[in-house]
């Protein structure tokens, strides 16, 4: 399909209800993407609907059926009842798989963060459990999370059974195991995985330093993951995540949101909070955009049904781009007019800013309502448009208005502006 077509094909109208993995590719990425729970599979259809929509998510992990609790609970003693689960959702779907995760100090079975080692025990552990796991899944996983979660939150190395028992020495341990475990294929991208590290500080001094053991030790390390676990109102600006992203693709390795979901310290939330969350999650994804080796982003589950941060921040949540319901947010819209502008601005000259579209609280209902329906007038076009240039038109493909747009309304005969969500509208 040419070019142009499949542009039209992503953006059109009719396809705002499902289309961010495909504005992610359109826009340079390789995927966007979810967690999935492993015990809604079976047992909510309108759930796995959306997980089973490629165009909507290109790519999938296993929220808990991979981690050492789950695939080595008794030492020597492999299962992959539960780990198989979300790979299979991969494969019947033909969606990229993460897998998570090999070396953590969390969800570890007590055999393991309680034992007494010794360097050379451990080390024959470390690596058996990564031969047998990564062994069980080879050719399947686009990406393994080789270490997880290194270092505290004040940026000293984390006190886990693996520091304890080697020191720093235990991260090129490991990303050597996982180098030899997939040694035949060759395909895996081994990823340092983190959170934290959007606020540039101590902790993700130390992740840069982390990467430099890695590297002078020979061992293999292809990706640093950002988990984005973050807070509305405190997440970082679009530019300054920007620069963060970059300090490690400078070390040649790709990066991505592996984990995201940014949550609301009280609930319910306010309309104001609501319009702050979807311009956070405007400016993770517009880093990602606007960062070359940033790979895509996979949000920590999609719908605020199954999240993970009600049970583990008392009085937080809605975190997610989709509500309890399976109706998206504001911030699915947000997401995904970034993706849209990025995707078409090759296309015209005259789009001169990829900044992301700033949400109002005048505005906040339309946002949260959009999803559910679209409109493809010229005038709904304009009046969602703060301002416009007098004068000049749009060409076929560009973007012609929506909320924080400032650029031309009109679009060259025989196009017209036609209303894909309230944050863009496009000439088509």
């Amino acid at each position: 399909m040419h070019t142009k077509a499949l542009l039209t094909a992503l953006l059109a109208p009719a396809a705002v209800s499902a289309q961010l993995n495909s504005l992610a590719v359109a826009a340079g990425l390789k995927y966007f993407g979810t967690a999935v729970g492993e015990s809604a599979v079976s047992s909510d259809s309108a759930y796995m609907a959306i997980v089973n929509n490629k165009n909507e998510l290109g790519q999938v992990v296993a929220e808990n059926g991979q981690k050492w609790d789950a695939t080595e609970p008794s030492r020597g003693s492999f299962s992959y009842t539960q780990g198989d689960i979300v790979p299979k959702v991969a494969k019947a779907n033909g969606q990229y798989l993460r897998c998570h995760t090999l070396v953590w100090y969390s969800q570890l079975p007590s055999w393991v963060s309680s034992g007494s080692w010794t360097r050379a025990t451990l080390q024959s552990v470390i690596e058996t459990h990564i031969s047998n796991v990564m062994g069980h899944y080879i050719g399947q996983c686009y990406a393994w999370d080789v270490v997880n979660e290194a270092i505290a939150d004040d940026g000293t190395w984390r006190d886990s059974v693996f520091y304890k028992t080697f020191g720093t020495d235990y991260l090129a341990l490991a990303f050597n195991a996982a180098k030899k475990a997939d040694a035949n294929t060759k395909l895996l991208v081994a990823y340092y995985n983190d959170y934290n590290l959007e606020y540039n500080g101590a902790k993700t001094d130390r992740a840069v330093e982390l990467v430099g053991i890695v590297q002078k030790a020979g061992a293999p390390i292809d990706g640093v993951g950002f988990q984005a676990h973050l807070i509305v109102g405190s997440t970082p600006s679009r530019s300054s995540l920007t620069t963060v992203l970059k300090r490690f693709t400078a070390l040649n390795v790709e990066v991505a949101y592996t984990e995201l979901d940014i949550r609301h310290s009280s609930l319910p939330a306010s309309a104001s909070a609501l319009v702050t969350q979807g311009n956070d999650f405007a400016n993770v994804v517009g880093s990602c955009v606007d960062t070359t080796g940033c790979v895509g982003v996979t949000v920590w589950g999609f719908t605020d049904k199954y999240s993970w941060v009600p049970n583990t921040f008392s009085g937080a949540g809605d975190a997610l781009i989709y509500d309890k319901n399976l109706v998206k947010k504001a911030a699915w819209t947000s997401i995904s007019s970034v993706l849209a502008a990025k995707a078409t601005k090759p296309a015209t000259t005259l789009i001169t800013s990829t900044v992301t579209p700033t949400v109002t609280a005048s505005t906040t209902a339309a946002a949260i309502t959009s999803t559910s329906s679209t409109s493809t007038s010229t005038s709904s076009a304009a009046a969602a448009t703060t301002s416009a240039a007098t004068g000049a038109e749009q060409a076929h493909w560009a973007q012609c208005g929506g909320i924080g747009w400032t650029g031309a309304t009109k679009c060259q005969s025989p196009w017209t502006c036609k209303v894909s969500n309230p944050y863009y509208s496009q000439c088509l």
